[in-house]
């Protein structure tokens, strides 16, 4: 068993680990940059932001509603049989986007990009869990700070990357470069069979344990305990759409409009750090305990940022908030792993991404209202009471979830 001082680097000498991770990081570049790089297009097109947003929120809808359909096909056929389909899906998809000729078809292919968009961070969380369970268990939180990591620089870098392109009048490129990283790097991905979790279809009851088998494995995504953590996913997707907008509105409304691109910059550093100091070392307290202290410190952090009198003031608490948001989606990664089958673990993880999707839309738009009718202020409210959410379903999610011993993990194909 590595020390907690191996750090990322012993993670990533595992046979396959680098092949698949950084194939899928690649991918979530591309995946950061869709949903930007539509609107600008969409905007360069038509010449309506109400027709960006449709087209945004066409592809948003249909990722969230398809994305775990897509992902019980993965868990039942196995990722090296589905995903190729998706990526070439997804591929004439934007094709269709970037030579649509009208508005309406223009939204019915951003929808039809977002229904086959591959949930990459879904397939490399999983592919995590199979190669790490049998000996190294203990592992799983640092494998899943490093999948967090790579998320956020994606969300970093991607968008970053858009704008410039779009800002150039290079909209098409945008979109089109973003379709040819999420391919590329998903092709490669698929190409990894080695790491590629075994079918639930294929799996025998001799060939691996109870909580690995088909045989009830979609009432797991219907337990208590699961539907808790969905709810946990809905409520950090309430804290990440009233900061999107709510920094927005605070930074306008006090005159320095420009002051919201440092700040949140400076909030998204301070999460990365945070999530990479996080995953470097070994917590002998359980998961579950973990969930609360960290919800708790969010809880009472956001509770600064109502009550900001500056841009500073603002990037400060941001910042400090901030810092509890990898742990806690790393946390929920693990509590998921530890929740559900292995024959249903893609879709729990991309439903939970489809629950803080959810959550984040929700928030955003009574940010929104409420930044307009009361201000920044008001609409900074809603972060701490997101925070009390967490913390709440956190202590009731408790008794649903305690550590376990590892289980053999089942057998991976050559």
């Amino acid at each position: 068993m590595p020390s907690a001082a191996s750090g990322y680097g012993s993670l990533l000498r595992l046979p396959g680990a680098a092949a698949f991770f950084f194939a899928a990081a690649v991918g979530r570049v591309g995946l950061a940059m869709t949903g930007i790089g539509l609107v600008w297009l969409s905007h360069a097109r038509t010449g309506s932001y109400g027709t960006a947003g449709q087209t945004a929120a066409a592809f948003a809808l249909a990722e969230a509603l398809i994305g775990p359909q897509l992902a019980r096909l993965t868990d039942r056929f196995g990722q090296t049989r589905v995903l190729p389909l998706s990526l070439l899906g997804h591929g004439l998809a934007v094709a269709g986007v970037l030579s649509a000729a009208s508005r309406p078809a223009l939204v019915a292919c951003a929808a039809c990009a977002g229904a086959a968009v591959p949930q990459l961070g879904s397939l490399s969380a999983a592919r995590w869990a199979g190669l790490l369970r049998a000996e190294r268990s203990g592992d799983l939180p640092a494998a899943f700070s490093l999948e967090s990591l790579a998320n956020a620089t994606a969300f970093l870098l991607g968008p970053v990357l858009v704008t410039a392109l779009g800002a150039a009048g290079r909209t098409g490129l945008a979109s089109g470069l973003a379709a040819a990283l999420v391919v590329g790097g998903g092709g490669v991905l698929a190409a990894q069979r080695r790491t590629a979790p075994l079918p639930g279809r294929t799996l025998r009851r001799e060939d691996v344990p109870a909580r690995a088998t088909g045989r009830g494995s979609a009432r797991g995504l219907t337990r208590p305990g699961f539907l808790l953590l969905a709810l946990l996913n809905v409520a950090i997707g309430l804290y990440f759409g009233t900061m999107s907008v709510s920094i927005s509105a605070f930074a306008v409304g006090h005159g320095t409009p420009g002051a919201a691109t440092p700040i949140t910059a400076a909030a998204s550093l301070g999460g990365l750090l945070a999530g990479w100091l996080y995953g470097r070392r070994r917590h002998s307290t359980p998961a579950n305990l973990q969930l609360i202290v960290v919800t708790a410190y969010l809880t009472g952090t956001s509770l600064l940022l109502p009550f900001a009198p500056s841009a500073a003031w603002l990037g400060v608490a941001s910042v400090a908030t901030e810092a509890a948001v990898p742990p806690t989606l790393v946390l929920l990664t693990v509590l998921t792993e530890r929740s559900v089958p292995d024959a249903v673990l893609t879709q729990a993880f991309t439903w939970n991404n489809s629950a803080s999707a959810a959550g984040s839309a929700l928030a955003a738009w009574l940010a929104g209202r409420t930044a307009d009718r009361l201000g920044a202020s008001a609409a900074f409210a809603l972060a701490p009471a997101a925070g009390l959410v967490l913390l709440l379903l956190a202590l009731a999610a408790r008794r649903h979830h305690t550590d376990r011993p590892a289980v053999p993990a089942a057998r991976q194909p050559v």
